[in-house]
């Protein structure tokens, strides 16, 4: 077996040379095959991959043969990531994507693997195949692949290609190395980092060959200050374990970094630093683990490389390199923040070097610290830091920022006060960590002081932060604008509107901090647990009042800096290492202080006192909340932290405490979190039921009896603090990731909320509705929009009744949410209708190979695009019943302007299916399907006609404002909205007209004439008749006549346009059949009534 598949592939490489030569004699053979490949991506197998490697090699077609199979995988990725991701599509269908991009992967493989078999001619067009893969990593392709589904992405495969030729192809190791230097030289940074990487395994594992092109990877050390910042500390750290089997490697990698040392280039210097500090760190770790121990090349070694690898011993790298580093200490703030950064690694890994590394900065730190007599380099830091501590409690903190009365505002003072401000920011958060690490340890007795002093420690850090902000920001206003959005103020500005440096890394110590003084607090009363009987509540609820809301925001602070940190950075360990125990406090902190509704209690006493203690509140409890949620997000992301959701359920008792008047009815949730054997689901469920939805109904019941008595200030609270919102995310973060069976659930839950809930909150109802129609399953998505949308024309009113206040179905649907409701319908039909764009290029490729009579199908199997043909017009017919009831609204100009631009997407693609059925010449003419002639017939009825009434009633109302201001640049946006809407629309018919002529289908039956133009034809009024001499009435009565009479001729019965060509119109008129079969395809002629008057644009006069 294995000599007869051995003959076969020797067979198979005499027949690429043989299709090689007859390319190069005719090379329309060439052109031939690549238009069969290009054509469906079912051809592909191991032969079809080595016919277009072998096609490669001749010159002509060396980058377009390599680009049909790049463009090939690519397709096939993409083809796969949108079928995975497009709710409306049927897993059968990405399954069956997924194994197309599986059998590409293999089939590319197959071919390399087989490449020593009498096919060694290949192997240049497989090395420009690898790095064309590696290249192509920049597209982002790769990040969208998921290794759980069996693909490995375009930078695994081009490794996996280029690994094989390494090991196999003797010969081709020269090149790769070559093409990985020229590469790295001349790509930008993102194209490199697959390049380095690829290096990195070569290097970790074949050192022993690695080593015969050594003096390609010292030119490329040579050229380290002229590389990306990003890139040269990279290429130092993976030609690590080559030092260890070359003796000068390591002596040559110094030289280039001491050079690199003296650039007057700032970036250089910091990627030096940088690379100095992994040289030391490899050497620590090679000391400790033994000189060999990395893994073994599969290569072996010669003798003369066997005796290269013992190497004299040598002092300690820091030690031989401290003069170097001493330089930095006198260099810019960043060049010494590099190297504080490197020395806090450097004890991590080591803790034994922290006297070597003090001794190292005690004489810098003595030129700004006098101590009287000598002590250890240990003890001068620690009675420093202890002097420090004291001078912040009663220093002048203005005056250390610079910041006096002569003082001005220059910029240059302002920048220098905000680095000062930061460096010093710093030093506070070290002693915060100080202090909160004797509180833990500290008898009770000592408690209050240390809490005291925290507390002082805490107003510093809030007064250092607002100068560590742009001063063109402002600082005035720091947690006020911290809730425009919370989506925004969760991922894009920091808290308060205070912008950190990018390079900034918080100094505060573990979430142990935060831990320790979150958990001080009673869920049950909102107020701190007394350390002993000595200490009075009232001191204690004075103190967590400043406390809480900075511990808070440092918590939220540092959770966002959590996904920025390396996963193997020792820093991270440090400062994020106890972030699991930081959801319960988190969660006892929210429910201490939610508000609870009381329906009988006295709601009349001084309405200033509640607006004082909410407004209180509503600071504590949006900050809680954001980091609630970001903890959720953490977990449902990283797999490491999925044991906080159940921390959290845990923590909330598992028992459901809402009650009330909001909660009735709702007893089908109670199927949430059971019957699953999933742990994982399971939990989630049970975060929503015992959380998130009893938080939820409180806080709706707080606003609905607040708001009963009168309490205006609640809807500021609800505005400001977005809790309601900030929890719907939360509960669209969770659904996303439920089964789709176990989403219904929420889905069911969340409807009965809108249905329920009178909300006045615009950002609240839009969330709900966002959620409710997300959340549930295609096709149910767009019939809860569609539901929703009939319910919104009546509270939006048309021109045949009058609006609602409320609607009786969804009570979400009021005056005061019926824009922002409508503007999130209409969001989640444009994302169905971008949808559409994709497949209808698929179902492009698959008409033209349908039409040419090319099938690659040799299973006979149905073809996956006539189930996604089927299931577009199903979802293209539901898209019209929503958007049919959005042209009968009376939609302000925002909403109104969105309909018109995604009503003109939505006819575009309408317009590119109906093209891509019609055949063209000599090829054979599919009849549309009954789908297809009902997903017409209901767009003429239900959309096109009355999105001429909606146009035409926009510009009356459009004329009968009496509003200038605004109505200028209105006109012009629509001025460019309605023409391309109507052009879309005649397009997509003349499209139709000849998809009826050549399958002899009227399938325009039900098509009206458009009405909407740049210009007008007016009907001649009465004055103007009566004015007309006879002459001209009789010649108008026999146009009309004569018109008349041709009409009736064509016999056309459900012809509802014009004979008339308007002009600029490009739209044919919707005939049936007609005498000449030619003028379907003819360019329509310019035609005008003799009875009717164009009339010009008085600008033109």
């Amino acid at each position: 077996m294995n000599k007869g598949g051995s003959v076969m592939k020797q067979v198979e490489g005499t027949v690429l040379l043989h299709v090689n030569f007859a390319v190069k004699q005719d090379p329309s053979l060439g052109q031939e095959v690549l238009g069969l490949v290009r054509l469906d991506s079912r051809a592909f197998n191991h032969f079809t991959v080595a016919v277009l490697l072998s096609v490669a090699r001749i010159r002509r077609f060396s980058e377009t043969a390599i680009g049909v199979l790049k463009s090939a995988l690519f397709n096939a990725y993409k083809d796969y990531k949108f079928t995975k991701v497009c709710r409306w599509l049927s897993a059968e269908l990405s399954e069956e994507y997924l194994e197309n991009a599986r059998g590409i992967e293999k089939a590319i493989l197959k071919a390399v693997n087989a490449s020593h078999c009498g096919r060694e001619h290949i192997v240049p067009s497989i090395v420009q195949l690898g790095f064309g893969l590696l290249e192509g990593v920049e597209d982002g392709i790769q990040k969208e692949i998921s290794k759980s589904d069996g693909l490995m992405g375009t930078e695994e495969l081009g490794m996996q290609v280029l690994k094989c030729l390494f090991e196999v192809h003797d010969m081709s190791r020269n090149e790769i190395i070559e093409q990985c230097k020229f590469r790295v030289l001349s790509l930008k940074p993102e194209r490199c980092f697959p390049i380095t990487r690829l290096l990195g395994y070569l290097v970790l594992v074949h050192p022993r060959s690695m080593l015969d092109h050594v003096s390609h990877l010292k030119e490329m050390l040579d050229y380290f200050a002229f590389m990306d910042d990003r890139i040269s500390p990279h290429l130092v750290t993976i030609l690590l374990p080559l030092i260890k089997f070359k003796c000068d490697l390591q002596d040559y990698t110094i030289l280039v970094l001491r050079k690199a040392m003296f650039r007057r280039e700032n970036a250089v210097r910091l990627a030096a630093i940088s690379a100095i500090f992994d040289l030391i760190l490899a050497e620590k770790q090679s000391k400790t683990d033994g000189l060999f121990s990395f893994q073994e090349s599969s290569s072996q070694a010669s003798c003369s490389q066997h005796a290269e690898v013992s190497q004299p011993t040598r002092p300690d790298l820091f030690q031989e390199l401290g003069g170097l580093l001493q330089r930095c200490l006198y260099q810019q703030a960043n060049v010494r923040q590099n190297l504080y950064h490197g020395l806090m690694k450097l004890v991590l890994v080591d803790p034994r070097t922290a006297r070597i590394i003090f001794d190292f900065l005690l004489p810098h730190f003595k030129k700004f610290y006098r101590e009287v007599g000598r002590t250890f380099s240990g003890e001068s830091f620690s009675n420093a830091l202890a002097q420090i501590r004291k001078f912040l409690r009663n220093g002048n903190l203005e005056g250390l920022l610079g910041k006096d009365q002569d003082s001005g505002s220059r910029p240059m003072e302002e920048e220098k006060r905000r680095y000062s401000a930061t460096l010093l920011l710093g030093i506070v958060e070290v002693v915060m960590n100080i202090i909160v690490a004797e509180l833990e340890k500290a008898a009770n007795t000592q408690k209050l002081e240390l809490e005291r002093e925290l507390s002082q420690f805490v107003d510093i850090h809030e007064f250092v932060e607002k100068y560590t902000s742009n001063p063109r920001q402002g600082t005035g206003t720091k947690r006020a604008t911290a809730r425009a959005s919370v989506s925004d103020t969760a991922d894009k500005h920091g808290l308060g509107g205070t912008k950190l440096p990018p390079e900034r890394t918080p100094l505060l110590a573990t979430f142990g901090s935060c831990f320790a003084i979150l958990g001080k607090l009673d869920p049950k009363n909102g107020a701190a647990s007394q350390i002993n009987s000595q200490h009075s509540s009232g001191k204690m609820q004075v103190l967590n009042s400043k406390v809480l809301p900075c511990i808070l925001h440092m918590c939220f602070h540092q959770l966002k800096f959590f996904s920025f940190m390396g996963k193997d950075d020792p820093i991270k360990t440090l400062i994020f290492g106890e972030i699991k125990l930081l959801g319960p406090p988190v969660l006892n902190v929210i429910l201490s202080l939610k508000p609870v509704a009381k329906p009988g209690a006295d709601l009349s006493k001084k309405e200033a006192k509640g607006r004082k203690d909410v407004e209180v509140t509503k600071e504590r409890i949006h900050l809680a909340l954001l980091c609630l949620k970001k903890l959720i997000e953490i977990s449902l992301y990283d797999a490491k932290y999925v044991g906080l959701i159940d921390d959290l359920v845990s923590a909330s008792g598992f028992e459901d405490v809402s009650t009330g008047v909001m909660d009735a009815g709702w007893d089908g949730d109670c199927q949430l979190a059971e019957g699953i054997d999933d742990q994982s689901t399971r939990s989630k469920e049970l975060l929503i039921k015992t959380i998130i939805k009893p938080l939820f109904t409180e806080f709706l019941e707080f606003s609905f009896f607040r708001e009963a008595e009168g309490f205006k200030w609640v809807k500021s609270f609800l505005r400001d603090t977005c809790v309601s919102q900030i929890l719907c995310d939360i509960v669209l973060m969770i659904g996303n990731k439920l089964p789709e069976e176990r989403r219904n659930l929420v889905v069911s839950w969340v409807t009965r909320i809108c249905k329920s809930s009178h909300v006045s909150n615009s950002k609240v109802a839009k969330s709900l509705v966002f959620a409710a129609v997300t959340l549930s399953p295609p096709p149910a998505d767009l019939d809860v929009a569609q539901n929703m949308a009939a319910e919104l024309l009546r509270v939006v009113g048309s021109e045949d009744t009058d609006p609602l206040d409320t609607s009786e179905t969804f009570p979400v649907i009021n005056k005061s949410t019926d824009a922002a409701i409508a503007s999130t319908i209409l969001q989640s039909v444009e994302s169905t209708v971008v949808d559409m764009d994709w497949i209808t290029i698929r179902l492009k490729t698959y008409y033209m190979a349908t039409q040419k009579g090319v099938s690659f199908n040799q299973m006979r199997k149905v073809a996956p695009e006539l189930a996604m043909e089927e299931m577009l017009y199903s979802r293209a017919e539901a898209v019209v019943k929503v958007l049919s009831y959005f042209v009968a609204m009376n939609l302000k100009d925002p909403q109104a302007e969105h309909l018109l631009r995604l009503a003109a997407k939505f006819y575009k693609n309408l317009a590119r299916i109906s093209k891509y059925r019609i055949a063209p010449k000599g090829c054979k003419q599919v009849l549309p399907s009954l789908k297809y002639q009902r997903l017409v017939e209901i767009t003429c009825r239900q959309l096109t006609a009355p999105v001429y009434n909606f146009v035409a009633h926009m510009q009356k109302n459009q004329q009968e404002s009496n509003k200038p201001r605004g109505i200028v640049n209105k006109i012009k946006r629509e001025n460019k909205c309605i023409p391309d809407l109507i052009f879309q629309i005649e397009d997509y018919e003349k499209y139709l007209i000849q998809l009826s002529k050549t399958t002899k289908v009227n399938l325009l039956r039900h098509a009206k004439r458009s009405t909407s133009r740049d210009f007008k034809i007016l009907e001649p009024s009465e004055d103007t008749l009566e004015e007309r001499n006879p002459t001209e009435e009789a010649d108008s009565d026999n146009s009309n006549a004569t018109e008349n009479k041709s009409s009736e001729e064509s016999g056309d019965e459900g012809k509802e346009t014009d004979s008339c060509q308007l002009p600029r119109s490009g739209s044919p008129m919707a005939a049936e059949d007609t005498e000449d079969e030619d003028e379907a395809v003819r360019p329509p002629v310019k035609r005008a009534k003799m009875n009717r008057v164009v009339q010009d644009s008085s600008d033109e006069e």
